[in-house]
């Protein structure tokens, strides 16, 4: 199974404010650019994404990931708190155990989103590739995209480019981790 990552920080590393607002991000649909956003998700079967990061994109309309199935991992959230029309299930376990899971299901492609699960799949050992995408804003403060990950995790640039309005989009391979062939020079 591949496990990757697509986010955005700020350059003083931040993926959201304090309470979850993404107002400082750029927004692409006013640009033109997704930023390779669309190309990424074509090739993703499932997402993985933590309560925070589903509060905050429960209230976009429409539903930003059409009918790929999405995981919330929480220990809080019960089945009720989840929209019915929606692909979406709870995970309340070990990480390993969902992805044992997906991969019994035919999952090979799974979307990492949200900080802490991002964190979580380093700890695991499980995360294959990161997109980071810096625009180009100091928040001060906020909801880091990293924290402590146990040890130190290299990474091998994939590659790196910049776009208009002074974003840099830097994709990487976790080092030693496999990244499908054919994708190691393109986003």
């Amino acid at each position: 199974m591949h496990t990757a990552a697509f986010l955005a920080a700020s350059l003083d590393g931040f993926i959201a404010r304090e309470d979850g607002a993404l107002d400082w991000l750029p927004q692409p649909e006013a640009e033109g650019e997704d930023y390779g956003y669309t190309e990424f998700f074509a090739r993703i079967d499932a997402l993985v994404m933590g309560r925070r990061t589903f509060e905050v994109v429960s209230g976009f309309t429409p539903w930003p990931y059409g009918d790929k199935p999405v995981v919330v991992l929480s220990r809080t959230l019960t089945p009720a708190d989840l929209p019915v029309h929606l692909p979406l299930r709870l995970h309340a376990g070990p990480l390993l155990e969902l992805l044992r899971q997906l991969e019994a299901e035919g999952v090979r492609r799974v979307y990492a989103d949200g900080g802490q699960v991002v964190q979580e799949f380093i700890r695991a050992g499980r995360l294959n590739e990161l997109t980071l995408t810096t625009v180009p804003v100091l928040l001060g403060r906020g909801r880091p995209l990293f924290g402590a990950v146990g040890e130190d995790v290299p990474l091998e640039l994939l590659e790196s480019r910049s776009f208009a309005g002074g974003l840099v989009q830097s994709r990487y391979a976790i080092a030693g981790r496999r990244v499908p062939d054919g994708e190691k020079g393109q986003s």
